[in-house]
């Protein structure tokens, strides 16, 4: 269980150089046929870049080590800044504006210790028996977990020595386990896959998902509770089709958000929409940054963001360079 001639060449060459490496995201094979919503975090690429090095890592050990939860992690041999690579998050009939249990799958590829990970499973199952359960499902080991607000339970296990999954569902965890032994892609959707493709995979964090009418009931708050007129974006959000984000952490943070809609038209219309958004909030940052030292490099930021539109697609881009985030961190009260 444990489970061309010389100047084709030439210039050939010069391309190669001068294209970015990056690499288009391959799907999980553990991924659920049924999803419609992935993400994925390089946990150990975010800890290792030069803002966390600078403005969060310390403040994650420490609050690490001040938690409970600290015991138990050195009990099954796991350090979460050490140990964890990436995590692999897949949403099942994902629900946008209304209130509903969320049905997924978390895959966690690291270095694990599985005799350890039963071990303290089996502990906490004796410590508190009406929250933790052992679940014998054949020849595979399940822990149970039930929230004390009385959610829905999340089911966990171990795949092998380097990855560790959690569900809302024992079915899932069965696929799971099922795919991990085949020699089989993912059996995502087309759709999904094609905008997994786009993403590279390198990136600290990204996000695709198919939302063709999931924004439909989405109402974004109006009239006089809010300084800036959303009317336009209210009109378009049914018409969004895919999502798609990516964001990379290294000196700097840059975000890229892609939106693929209905038709070519109301691609123009969304980018419309956003750029006149932008101009809305740009007065109402300068505002902010006037009153609070740590929102000064809000202006900065929004003055980075690039809107483009192509066939279907919406792109909006935008950096928050490490030294806004040094600001922000820890702002200058002289405005210096």
């Amino acid at each position: 269980m444990l489970r061309l001639s010389r100047a084709v060449l030439s210039a050939a060459v010069v391309v190669g150089l001068s294209v970015s490496t990056a690499r288009a995201a391959e799907p999980d094979k553990l991924l659920p046929a049924e999803a419609d919503l992935i993400v994925q975090v390089n946990v150990k690429q975010i800890l290792d870049s030069d803002i966390i090095k600078k403005y969060a890592l310390e403040q994650l050990k420490q609050t690490l080590d001040g938690q409970d939860a600290k015991k138990l992690l050195t009990e099954i041999g796991l350090d979460p800044l050490k140990d964890i690579d990436r995590i692999v998050g897949a949403s099942i009939e994902t629900k946008i504006g209304r209130r509903a249990d969320a049905k997924g799958l978390v895959i966690v590829h690291g270095t694990f210790d599985p005799d350890k990970l039963y071990k303290a499973a089996e502990v906490q199952s004796k410590k508190d028996a009406d929250r933790f359960a052992m679940i014998k499902d054949g020849n595979t080991v399940i822990f149970k977990f039930t929230p004390e607000n009385g959610g829905q339970p999340i089911y966990g296990t171990v795949v092998n020595d380097k990855t560790v999954i959690a569900a809302t569902d024992k079915k899932l965890i069965a696929t799971a386990l099922k795919a991990a032994d085949e020699k089989k892609k993912a059996p995502i959707k087309p759709e999904l896959a094609e905008l997994l493709k786009k993403m590279d995979e390198k990136a600290s964090v990204f996000a695709v998902s198919l939302v063709k009418g999931k924004f439909d009931e989405v109402k974004l708050p109006g009239g006089g509770n809010i300084p800036v007129d959303l009317t336009a974006l209210q009109g378009l959000l049914p018409k969004t089709e895919t999502v798609s984000v990516s964001v990379k952490v290294g000196a700097d943070v840059n975000i890229e958000l892609t939106l693929g809609m209905k038709d070519g038209d109301t691609a123009g219309d969304m980018r419309n929409a956003l750029n006149d958004l932008i101009k809305q909030v740009k007065p109402l940052a300068q505002l902010a940054g006037a009153a609070e030292p740590r929102a000064k490099p809000l202006s900065d930021i929004l003055n980075t963001i690039k809107t483009t539109s192509t066939d279907k697609n919406v792109t909006i881009t935008g950096k928050v360079t490490g030294a806004n985030i040094g600001k922000m961190v820890k702002p200058d009260p002289d405005g210096e």
